[in-house]
């Protein structure tokens, strides 16, 4: 029998993690902190020797988990990365200088195969005529029906990451805030400003207010879709939820 190349040992590496990542977002989403390496390896249909060969206690697994889901937290609304991902697990975050984001409409982000499948939804259809941000809410509650992973980050991220120690919880924070939060308060702003509403407390204050009303709206969207994703219905449920909340 002829060995396996390196790259070939690479490749199942990487594919055993990607699966052991979705069995513990699967997990996660019905058990919380409950969660136990046990569990993971039943969801991925794997011998618990397997999960724990790559993860030996489930706080690492959950911290690779979410920062593997960072870097696809940003694409529903093209902010590029300002630091590597990887290099920020190790060193300590700071802002860029003079850096911005790039927001564009959610409604033509994502997938291409995936978007044309569904290019008919009357979800997309809808978040279209309510504007970006109904258009970002939409294309969001979507992608998080096809990637748990990324509704645990999101959910946890309004936590503040409190499943994981205290500097790990600092680090994932100071990602999420640069990442997610600057270029959603962003793409939340080009409307606020359409609506000639103005941030309390003077222009001092509006960098704060702008990041707190994106906070306070991917808690919405996150508590809105809990039910929904549980039971399997929240891509055809999203337009319902982003009309409730009436972005």
């Amino acid at each position: 029998m002829t060995p396996r190349t390196k790259e070939q040992n690479e490749d199942i590496r990487l594919r055993r993690l990607a699966q052991i990542r979705k069995a513990a977002a699967d997990v996660f989403l019905n058990k919380g902190p409950l969660l136990e390496i046990r569990d993971v390896a039943a969801q991925a249909g794997l011998g618990y020797g397997t999960v724990y060969h790559y993860y030996s206690n489930k706080g690492d697994l959950l911290h690779d988990l979410l920062w593997d889901a960072l870097d696809r937290a940003g694409g529903w609304l093209k902010a590029p990365l300002k630091v590597p991902l990887e290099a920020q697990r190790r060193a300590p975050l700071e802002a860029p200088a003079g850096g911005h984001f790039s927001v564009a409409a959610a409604a033509d982000t994502g997938d291409p195969e995936s978007a044309d499948s569904r290019s008919g939804s009357r979800d997309t259809d809808a978040a279209a005529e309510l504007g970006p941000a109904a258009a970002a809410g939409v294309r969001l509650l979507q992608l998080w029906a096809e990637d748990p992973a990324l509704y645990l980050l999101y959910k946890l991220a309004g936590e503040g990451f409190a499943p994981l120690p205290e500097a790990r919880q600092a680090l994932l924070s100071a990602a999420f805030r640069r990442e997610v939060l600057a270029p959603l308060a962003a793409l939340m702003e080009t409307g606020h400003a359409a609506d000639g509403a103005a941030a309390p407390g003077g222009s001092a204050a509006e960098p704060l207010y702008r990041l707190q009303r994106a906070e306070m709206l991917l808690a919405a969207l996150s508590g809105c879709a809990s039910l929904s994703l549980r039971r399997g219905q929240l891509y055809e449920e999203a337009g319902d939820i982003v009309r409730f909340l009436k972005l």
